[in-house]
């Protein structure tokens, strides 16, 4: 089975409203972060332009990762500069660290 893993920038104030869509649409885990930076939008008003949004990663099968990507965006989404992006990326391998064995997503 090929592994992806899918990586989200949201804002901070959506991220409730992603979490609780994921959660709704089975995904069984994640892991999320708040981290900074900028892209398409900045805010001039910092001194290094660096914005606050969460990082949401979630590593599934390759099967999963475009209805996960869409489940982010749909609930991502408010149409303004600095909605942030999404990425799915492959994964080579990916191991318990419990067991040393190889991991499976169903």
């Amino acid at each position: 089975m090929r592994h992806q893993k899918v990586t989200a920038f949201i804002r901070s104030d959506q991220l409730e409203k992603v979490e609780k869509k994921l959660l709704e649409s089975g995904v069984k885990g994640m892991s999320i972060s708040t981290v900074k930076g900028y892209g398409e939008y900045a805010d001039y008003y910092a001194r290094d332009l660096m914005i606050e949004h969460e990082r949401i990663e979630i590593l599934c099968s390759e099967e999963k990762a475009e209805a996960i990507a869409a489940t982010i965006m749909e609930a991502a989404y408010t149409g303004m500069e600095g909605d942030g992006v999404v990425a799915i990326l492959p994964v080579e391998k990916l191991y318990r660290i419990r067991t040393k064995n190889p991991l499976e997503y169903k």
